[in-house]
């Protein structure tokens, strides 16, 4: 008999011990080489256990210990080979059989399936099923209006402004329970790290505006095109992100931090963009973004952000940030004071875009409108330099094809002025 042990990963260099977050295979499972056993997450980022070799698996710590760095948290017997999961398997494939030779219990198993889709008020489009998971309404409670009975995103809509008994929602009125859940290592660093913030910079927040006006017209114009020529739809961070590196190259103030006594300054935009994560916020960062296109920004943050929502996230990938983008308006934010992500000295904060009414050339018109805020630690960046890098962003965003003259208007480019 051959026992491979697997240890516990090392996530970094400082880090010594890390919370087994959930066990992928179970104790006893066979599993094939490089297959992810299990999750763990330390106070950093979330990372994964793999099979060194095929075998049985042997369990030897629970979920939601906490464990060292290089400790043994599984085993994997190698004399066990694939053959033993068809023979674990075979029982169920004989049940299938015997129930498949046998017509009468089949007829009775299979009567009520057909007709239990029934549902009370019909079966809920993609869009209305969503709406009706996050407010936990429950099918029953619903009058369907759609075709052959299908429930509409407007009837949950209908449902929710009109009310419902709140004892029909799973877990919610009525009683005085509660629950209480452990700090994940990730969360409780956060939670130092915000707290921290707050209290060892001079932090302020400036405000601005922007007429989303002719990125939409460009996006409107080429989203065809550009997708079928990179592959992924052109969207607002690709545009925010450029806006931001070329305002760092006129503000360096502003991509600068401290570093003892001393203030160090970047002739380069490694710029994070914050993700919601299934464990919480992560910051993955795009090197060197000063130097690429709209569509390497675009394919970039795709990427990152899949992996930080699959846990594919590496240390690496969320360390030596400059400066940090971070968009509320996905949730539906209108304002907010982004808090900064340290040592970086500031962060852009995106919002929703609602069309107001605005004064345009003495006329009132109705146009997309973003708010945009900037914090900054004042200990870095004055007053002058945050507001200014802020205008800075406005400009190009309203004006997109500055943004490939390094911020200069085109037409004076044109005319060498």
């Amino acid at each position: 008999m051959a026992i491979i042990e697997i240890k516990v990963p090392s996530p970094g260099e400082s880090i010594t011990e890390v919370v087994i977050s959930r066990w992928i295979k179970k104790d006893g499972e066979y599993v094939e080489k490089d297959e992810e056993l299990a999750e763990i997450e330390s106070d950093k980022a979330t990372l994964t256990v793999n099979a060194e070799e095929s075998g049985a698996l042997k369990v030897l710590a629970a979920e939601g210990d906490t464990v060292k760095v290089g400790q043994v948290v599984c085993s994997i017997d190698t004399s066990v080979k694939g053959e033993a999961k068809s023979k674990v398997e075979s029982p169920k494939a004989e049940t299938k059989t015997q129930a498949a030779t046998a017509p009468a219990p089949k007829a009775e198993t299979v009567t009520p399936k057909q007709e239990t889709p029934n549902y009370a008020s019909g079966t809920p489009s993609p869009a209305a099923k969503k709406l009706m998971d996050e407010n936990k309404v429950p099918t029953a409670k619903i009058a369907a209006t759609g075709k052959d009975g299908r429930i509409t995103k407007g009837d949950v809509l209908n449902a929710l402004s009109g009310g419902f008994d709140a004892s029909a929602v799973s877990g919610w009125g009525g009683s005085r329970d509660t629950d209480r859940a452990k700090m994940t290592p990730l969360r409780k660093k956060l939670a130092q790290r915000l707290v921290a913030v707050k209290n060892e910079t001079a932090m302020l927040t400036t405000f601005n505006e922007v007429d989303m006006s002719a990125i939409y017209a460009i996006r409107a114009k080429y989203k065809d095109k550009f997708k079928e020529v990179y592959g992924t739809n052109i969207g607002f961070m690709s545009f925010f992100t450029k806006a931001v590196t070329e305002a760092l190259n006129h503000f360096p103030a502003v991509n600068a931090m401290i570093d003892g006594e001393e203030i160090v300054y970047h002739k380069y935009a490694d710029v994070g963009i914050a993700v919601s994560a299934p464990k919480g916020l992560v910051v993955p960062v795009l090197r060197n973004a000063e130097q690429m296109s709209l569509a390497d920004i675009e394919i970039g943050i795709k990427n990152l952000a899949l992996k930080a929502r699959d846990n594919k996230i590496t240390l690496e990938e969320m360390t030596g940030g400059t400066f940090t983008i971070t968009n509320g308006g996905v949730f539906g934010s209108m304002m907010s004071t982004p808090i900064i992500n340290p040592p970086q000295s500031a962060i852009l904060g995106m919002h929703n875009v609602v069309d107001r009414p605005v004064a345009v050339n003495g006329q009132v018109v109705i146009r997309p409108m973003m708010y945009v805020a900037l914090s900054y630690d004042h200990r870095v960046i004055d007053g002058r330099e945050s507001v200014g890098f802020l205008v800075k962003v406005k400009e190009m965003l309203e004006n997109p094809a500055k943004m490939l003259f390094s911020g200069k208007d085109p037409n004076e480019v044109v005319l060498g002025l």
